[in-house]
């Protein structure tokens, strides 16, 4: 059997629990979808509430607080809200391409420090991180002996070194200043632990993704090829070949399911950076090509969109008392109301925690946007 493109969209969106909003507590929707991009604030609230029946925003300030669910620097060098117990073995795995990211970068190598330099201090950071410490109240006590290059150490230490954002209030349980905490990981992953935890990551992507191919694990996550081809020979037959739309050679779980190409898509209004849109190889799933450079900002900013039948077709961003929703084509009756019903349940959530959520990316709409339809849907 072939899957076709559409069927491979519905898989990654029932796998997404964008399909259906499950009855489900969040950190077992974590789970299910491997991570959650964090690197703004709100978009692992707004992921849920996408994906979760009767989301509650509480439940998941008490789950970073309790720390079930963390928030850290993971795949493709960025923030991830994860399991707790998904962690350690995800950190195990991308340790050695974090690592590379900063001592083979030029910020960190125009010091003329070596890596061992930074490497000798994960103890010491490991310590003074057993409670919650500021960027400042690092570069002071741990990497102050590197003199004018202590925030550059520390720069590369954030990154690499097991450590997790803590909590500190607002809207979003994580304002500025940073605070961090030294997480579980092992100082120094054995290869046969970052091997664990590679295969451990696959089945996870697999799990939330699926199928997919190796490249699109490589695209989700940045490492080797080598590494990945590994994983899929240790995995055994835990994971099966799929043949994709061209012929492609796909992995998936063995006994795994794909949606009938007839399944009906509903909409939804995504955050910034969803990882639904981040997880294959470009151009991706549920993106049409037409509509990238319209998303994708040039500075790599990932604007909230719209899922029209599965597909992205327009954005949205918090107006006076609502949001503004703009297609990129022009979209029917029974799309439009069910684009409407969505924003409004939205727009309630945000009044009662930031009517201004992503203001800070509100120049792109000033650039002016080539949309063909626009409404505003206030509460």
């Amino acid at each position: 059997m072939i899957l076709s493109a559409r069927q491979l969209a519905l898989a990654t969106l029932d796998r997404q629990l964008l399909l259906e909003r499950r009855r489900l507590d969040v950190e077992e929707a974590v789970r299910r979808v491997c991570a959650l991009q964090a690197q703004s604030p709100a978009s692992p609230y707004l992921a849920l509430w996408n994906r979760v029946r009767d989301f509650v925003p509480e439940d998941l300030d008490a789950a970073f607080t309790d720390r079930r669910i963390v928030k850290a620097t993971l795949m493709r060098i960025t923030l991830h809200a994860v399991h707790a117990d998904d962690y350690a073995p995800y950190h195990a795995a991308m340790r050695s391409t974090l690592r590379a990211s900063r001592l083979y970068d030029r910020r960190y190598t125009s010091t003329e420090l070596t890596e061992t330099d930074a490497d000798a201090l994960l103890p010491q950071l490991a310590e003074f991180l057993a409670r919650p410490r500021t960027g400042p109240e690092v570069e002071e006590e741990v990497t102050a002996g590197f003199g004018e290059h202590a925030h550059r150490v520390w720069w590369a230490l954030r990154t690499y070194a097991p450590i997790h954002h803590v909590p500190t209030g607002g809207a979003w349980s994580f304002t500025l200043p940073n605070t961090y905490l030294a997480g579980p990981s092992a100082l120094g992953s054995a290869p046969s632990d970052a091997a664990a935890g590679v295969q451990r990551l696959l089945l996870a992507h697999l799990r939330a993704f699926g199928p997919a191919s190796a490249q699109d694990f490589a695209r989700f996550t940045l490492l080797g090829r080598k590494v990945i081809t590994q994983a899929l020979h240790e995995l055994g037959d835990q994971v099966v070949r799929v043949t994709g739309p061209d012929r492609a050679v796909l992995f998936d779980l063995a006994g795994a399911t794909v949606p009938a190409e007839d399944t009906h898509a509903p909409p939804r209004l995504l955050p910034m950076w969803d990882s639904t849109l981040l997880a294959h190889a470009v151009p991706g799933r549920v993106m049409p090509q037409a509509y990238r450079p319209l998303v994708v900002r040039r500075n790599g900013d990932m604007l909230p969109t719209l899922l029209v039948d599965g597909q992205v077709a327009g954005v949205w961003r918090a107006a006076e008392g609502g949001l503004e929703l703009t297609a990129f084509r022009e979209l029917g009756k029974a799309a439009w109301e069910g684009l409407t019903e969505e924003a409004e349940k939205l727009a309630t959530l945000l009044a009662d925690r930031d009517p201004a959520v992503y203001r800070r990316y509100g120049h792109w709409w000033d650039k002016g946007f080539a949309g063909v339809e626009r409404t505003t849907v206030k509460v």
